[in-house]
């Protein structure tokens, strides 16, 4: 039995570099959405602007529980760029769930939750591109 578990847990890591990209590419599409939102001030893009960002926070715990059972599988060797690639992906998943916690569509672009909400946003973005630079760093040596 502990071997199917160990089987199961190592097809979850192993599952990391698929995951990885769904929440990459929705959070920027997201900050991407929320810019033409504000400049355009057009519900409809903040309505994909939140749907995506949503989408993507739930992505990333997803790929952040995938990735921390892959770091800690046997056959990977804990290296400063894993270490460094480990903890800007948890800051990156923190700072994006959130941003989908507060992302409830504000009445007032000037608004303090409105501003909480967009900080929160392009800073997630801003942490995903980097945890995803570092993983593509490790794995691409780029």
């Amino acid at each position: 039995m502990r071997h199917g578990v160990g089987m199961h847990m190592s097809l979850v890591g192993k599952l990391h570099p698929l995951l990885v990209h769904f929440p990459i590419a929705l959070v920027l599409a997201s900050a991407g959405a929320e810019f033409v939102a504000i400049r355009t001030q057009r519900a409809s893009w903040r309505a994909i602007a939140v749907g995506n960002l949503r989408a993507g926070a739930t992505m990333a715990v997803l790929a952040l529980i995938a990735g921390w059972v892959l770091a800690t599988a046997p056959f990977v060797d804990s290296t400063p760029g894993l270490v460094a690639h480990r903890w800007a992906g948890v800051a990156a998943v923190a700072v994006t769930v959130g941003a989908a916690l507060v992302s409830r569509m504000p009445d007032d672009d000037s608004s303090r939750s409105a501003w909480l909400y967009r900080g929160a946003l392009f800073a997630a973005a801003a942490l995903m591109a980097i945890a995803g630079h570092l993983g593509a760093k490790m794995v691409w040596g780029i």
